[in-house]
């Protein structure tokens, strides 16, 4: 079988969709399927091409046995609404035209933006092939929710574009049982839509002592250490935790780590606050990641208060989960439930001062909540095991490649 992949996030990027995307294709290429992933250029956060290559009008590469194919856009930071939407819309022309080309049996296209999907339907419409929408994101709901769009005639037209993608894809397969309830809600058939969440390779993310050349780097000796990895965006709500800093016990460390488009202000907002128990560091490439969440205590998971949040499911959960770090959640809903369940962490109510500190004092303080918390973590983890993920996945489109012959 052959399966055309259209994302606009792919490796060495290292966000979510990147890594989710990844992993799949690496596990269905491990099945004897072929793989190929339409792309642009590594770019992600900053909106400038990495080191070591260019964004040219095509080039091909391969990743673990993936066949990527990397088409020219117009790049643009993680910033800044029109901008970002002429990068959307110029990949999802560049993927459509080069995917015009290629031979294929399925056609799977990938949100958070849904530009792709647009790509991805018109491809399957051509080409005469069954196409699946990969929904990561409730897009155009979730720039709704960060404040970037209020309700207009260009937001109801989103809309309608997502509903008419939702109505032609074959199948579509969602992260979250709260995204197949808000999709079905639209007057979708639930019997086209598959859930398969976000997880964690186990074998890449084992616990481990912590790196002591790090500890030793930032001075974390005999600190206790909450660590937030991940982007800094509008959705986050980092700003919240940085004036709650301030009144954290001395021992405690909060150590943020990565970029985003709020990254600029959250700096000054640490400076002017004159916090000196805030540690911000720059993003570092996946393979370095592992050795920033060995050194954390509790992995910090926040997001901002909204009806949204709550159908999502962060996926640095269980990456932090895999290592044994107990999770101290800022978001509702789905989220919240996982949690809970495994007691694999403790959760406080988004931006809620008084619920975050005392939250996070407990995981300090209560060692016996605290070895509860990490025993949960890997109960956790072992229920959201990628290899078994992905096969779930690909089951999904073996079953559509037969309904298709």
């Amino acid at each position: 079988m052959r399966i055309l992949f259209l994302t606009d996030n792919f490796p060495p990027e290292v966000n979510a969709p990147a890594t989710r995307t990844y992993e799949h294709a690496k596990e269905w290429v491990a099945n004897g399927i072929d793989v190929t992933v339409i792309t642009c250029a590594p770019n992600f956060p900053h909106g400038k091409v990495y080191s070591g290559y260019k964004n040219k009008f095509f080039q091909k590469e391969n990743i673990d046995g993936i066949k990527v194919i990397r088409v020219w856009s117009y790049i643009a930071a993680n910033k800044g609404f029109l901008k970002r939407i002429l990068d959307y819309i110029s990949f999802s022309i560049m993927a459509f035209g080069a995917g015009l080309f290629l031979k294929t049996d399925i056609i799977v296209a990938t949100s958070p933006q849904f530009f792709t999907a647009v790509a991805g339907r018109w491809l399957s419409f051509f080409k005469r092939r069954p196409w699946v929408m990969e929904v990561r994101d409730l897009w155009p709901e979730s720039i709704r929710a960060v404040g970037a769009m209020g309700d207009s005639k260009v937001f109801s037209f989103l809309e309608w574009i997502e509903l008419r993608l939702y109505k032609s894809a074959k199948r579509i397969v969602v992260v979250t049982d709260s995204f197949l309830d808000k999709i079905v809600a639209r007057g979708i058939n639930p019997n086209k839509i598959d859930v398969v969440k976000n997880g964690v390779l186990l074998q890449k993310f084992k616990p481990t002592g912590k790196e002591s050349e790090l500890v030793e780097k930032y001075n974390l000796k005999d600190k206790f250490v909450v660590g937030y990895i991940g982007t800094h965006g509008l959705a986050h709500a980092l700003d919240f935790i940085l004036r709650s800093a301030s009144k954290i016990d001395s021992k405690v460390v909060i150590l943020f780590l990565g970029d985003g488009a709020e990254k600029p202000k959250l700096l000054k907002q640490k400076q002017n606050l004159g916090l000196e128990n805030v540690l911000m560091l720059p993003f570092v490439s996946k393979t370095e990641i592992k050795k920033y969440i060995s050194i954390l205590d509790v992995a910090l998971v926040n997001l901002k208060k909204s009806d949204t949040f709550k159908t999502v499911i962060p996926s640095k959960i269980f990456e932090n989960a895999a290592m044994g770090k107990p999770i101290l959640l800022g978001v509702e809903g789905e989220s919240k439930s996982i949690i809970d369940s495994f007691h694999a962490g403790l959760c406080f109510e988004p931006e809620n001062e008084t619920d975050f500190l005392s939250k996070l004092e407990i995981l300090v303080n209560k060692k016996e909540v605290y070895d509860s918390c990490v025993a949960g973590c890997f109960q956790m983890a072992q229920a959201f095991d990628r290899k078994i993920l992905a096969q779930d996945m690909l089951n999904v489109f073996k079953t559509i490649r037969k309904e298709h012959q």
